[in-house]
């Protein structure tokens, strides 16, 4: 289990992207035992976060040319990009973004530039750029791939802040799971939602994709909460209250909470706009409870805050006439609401 820690106020660089600074003291607060709750007739916000313990010195040589120009590595992403998201919030939670840059791949010319292609093949987001030191190549590790991204942050700065890592293997494994049900089977199909042009038949069957694997996820949280009630059974701790979560492996987040919370804020905001769902939580309350959880805590709502405010853009810009999203939904041949 994480241990808490004294409350500390977030610090923004200097360097970070106008579109982020907006937010820097958003996961400052009292810290204190998680607890969940839902606030009547209020919004999902307000949730306390664990502080991050002292930090410890950490020396970066001379910086990569696609790093930031005060020595610090960097992460090209954009607030609206879930993916992205996913190693953000891991910032967030380890109260790091002294030590990592976020920036617009718009500075290295955009996804397709000449310069973004020679550090990431595949022009995706997001990708993080090392400044040369002990554990980089000398001209400075580029790691494109948020799970490789986050991973590597957990590894290298593993004495900053909370773990985020399971402590009992059995919720590990399913914490790895529910990582790669996201990575192997949500995300690859994920632009149904939102991208164009695409077939109608596709579209729908993206769609039903989706809502399979929403069910697969919620599985994997009874999963570990019947895990969790074994182990307190066996070892009848009365005082012990691990197997309410509320996030996928107990009562503290780890990587997995941070993988799956950012595209839940899609399907959340997308399917019931767009694709006529009553809503996605139905026969999901495990899910929901999550959700919940995580939309109130203090990262997590910055997080939350990020992708709605790119999804509001989208929808100004009419993002969902222009990819034939509506048009597609009018088609009553194929099944949209599920």
């Amino acid at each position: 289990r994480l241990h808490l820690r004294p409350p500390a106020t977030i610090r923004m660089h200097a360097v970070m992207h106008p579109q982020y600074a907006t937010s820097s003291n958003a996961c400052s607060g009292t810290a204190r035992r998680l607890v969940f709750r839902r606030a009547s007739g209020t919004s999902h916000r307000g949730f306390p976060h664990r502080k991050s313990e002292k930090r410890r010195a950490v020396r970066f040589m001379p910086h990569a040319t696609a790093a930031a120009s005060d020595g610090l590595p960097t992460l090209y992403d954009v607030p609206v990009s879930n993916n992205g998201a996913r190693v953000r919030l891991i910032l967030y939670w380890k109260d790091m973004e002294h030590l990592v840059s976020v920036k617009n791949p718009s500075e290295l010319g955009g996804l397709k530039s000449e310069t973004y292609l020679a550090l990431n093949p595949q022009g995706k987001m997001p990708l993080l750029v090392m400044t040369p030191d002990e554990d980089a190549l000398p001209h400075g590790l580029a790691l494109p791939e948020s799970e490789v991204i986050a991973q590597f942050l957990l590894e290298k700065y593993s004495q900053i802040g909370p773990e985020l890592i399971p402590g009992d293997l059995h919720q590990h494994a399913l914490a790895m799971l529910a990582t790669r049900v996201h990575d192997l089977y949500i995300a690859p199909v994920q632009g149904c939602m939102y991208r164009g042009p695409m077939g109608v038949a596709k579209r729908a069957e993206d769609i039903a994709t989706i809502a399979k694997q929403m069910d697969a996820v919620e599985k994997i949280f009874a999963d570990a909460k019947r895990l969790r009630l074994n182990t307190h059974t066996e070892n009848d701790h009365d005082d012990d209250d691990t197997t309410d979560g509320p996030f996928i492996c107990g009562p503290e987040p780890c990587f997995a909470d941070a993988a799956l919370f950012p595209t839940w804020i899609f399907m959340e905001r997308i399917l019931p706009t767009y694709f006529g769902w009553d809503g996605v939580f139905e026969k999901r309350p495990l899910t929901e409870k999550w959700f919940l959880a995580m939309a109130a805590d203090t990262c997590g709502a910055r997080v939350l805050g990020e992708i709605r405010g790119g999804l509001n853009d989208w929808h100004g810009a009419g993002r969902w006439e222009t990819t034939g999203v509506n048009d597609a939904v009018m088609n009553t041949e194929y099944k949209w609401k599920y």
